[in-house]
């Protein structure tokens, strides 16, 4: 009867493990609560936006900000770094900046190491074409806000003047 009732107990023990990890989930080594997929388009005046950056900040405190690079109208939201991980669940103020500089010049001084003080970085970027309205660009003024959910999330923007 000892025997049967220790083999009672590794058994539920067992069990109870498998049954926490599976609530708790496998996780990652970032220390971050569960993150879900966030993905969709950005397009201006209807067509897709061809390069940029999106960023989620959270709309209360204490959350944790999420970005992505906007290719050819797509984007996929990271909260850890360039692994898309998506974003913790919650309110968030988006903002969306996208130019598009001609840096062909930048590249030739910028042999010798930094280019960042030249007169071709500060032309390149006085005429830098902006792809969406400035507004965009500032969580104050890109009137853009939207709740990720804890389930993969599909989020597009289309954006207009």
């Amino acid at each position: 009867m000892n025997i049967l009732r220790r083999y009672r107990i590794r058994v539920t023990t067992t069990l109870a493990a498998m049954g926490l990890m599976m609530v708790l989930g496998c996780g990652d080594d970032s220390g971050l609560a569960k993150r879900y997929a966030v993905s969709g388009t950005v397009k201006y005046k209807g067509q897709p936006v061809p390069q940029g950056r999106i960023s989620f900040a959270p709309a209360a405190s204490g959350g944790r900000a999420a970005g992505g690079d906007i290719k050819n109208g797509k984007y996929e939201l990271s909260t850890t770094g360039d692994s898309n991980d998506g974003a913790l669940p919650g309110s968030y103020k988006v903002t969306i900046t996208a130019v598009e500089i001609d840096n062909k010049e930048m590249k030739e001084i910028a042999k010798g190491g930094q280019f960042h003080h030249d007169k071709a970085f500060a032309k390149a970027n006085q005429e830098a074409k902006q792809l969406v309205p400035a507004k965009y660009g500032l969580a104050d003024t890109s009137g853009l806000t939207r709740e990720v959910q804890a389930k993969a999330n599909t989020i597009d923007f289309d954006l207009q003047d």
